[in-house]
């Protein structure tokens, strides 16, 4: 792995763990009840997770364009970082929903 290809993997890596940590947060605020809180910190994920995204979008454009990035450790890693950012994303809003609702509930 080229130098180049480090930073994009480096890149893909940091955007999706950026996006993991906001969503964190954000369900820490939904749970003392700071809504605004969580959606600024699900706005913030979102964004970090279109960044990873359009990176791994990236490689797989160049890819399908026959430019080949050689398969690594540590590319597989950043993988896996993206799919358990999207993953921990799509529950967050669920659970940040359901603390949204018990809140209107208990008015």
């Amino acid at each position: 792995m080229n130098d180049e290809q480090l930073q994009v993997v480096m890149g893909l890596i940091m955007n999706a763990g950026n996006a993991k940590s906001e969503a964190v947060a954000a369900l820490a605020a939904a749970k003392d009840n700071d809504f605004s809180e969580a959606d600024a910190r699900m706005k913030a994920a979102n964004d970090a997770l279109v960044e990873a995204h359009n990176t791994q979008t990236g490689l797989l454009t160049a890819e399908a364009s026959g430019k080949n990035t050689e398969v690594t450790l540590l590319m597989v890693h950043s993988q896996d970082h993206l799919m358990n950012a999207i993953s921990y994303l799509g529950l967050t809003q669920e659970l940040i929903d359901v603390y949204k609702r018990l809140a209107t509930i208990e008015k």
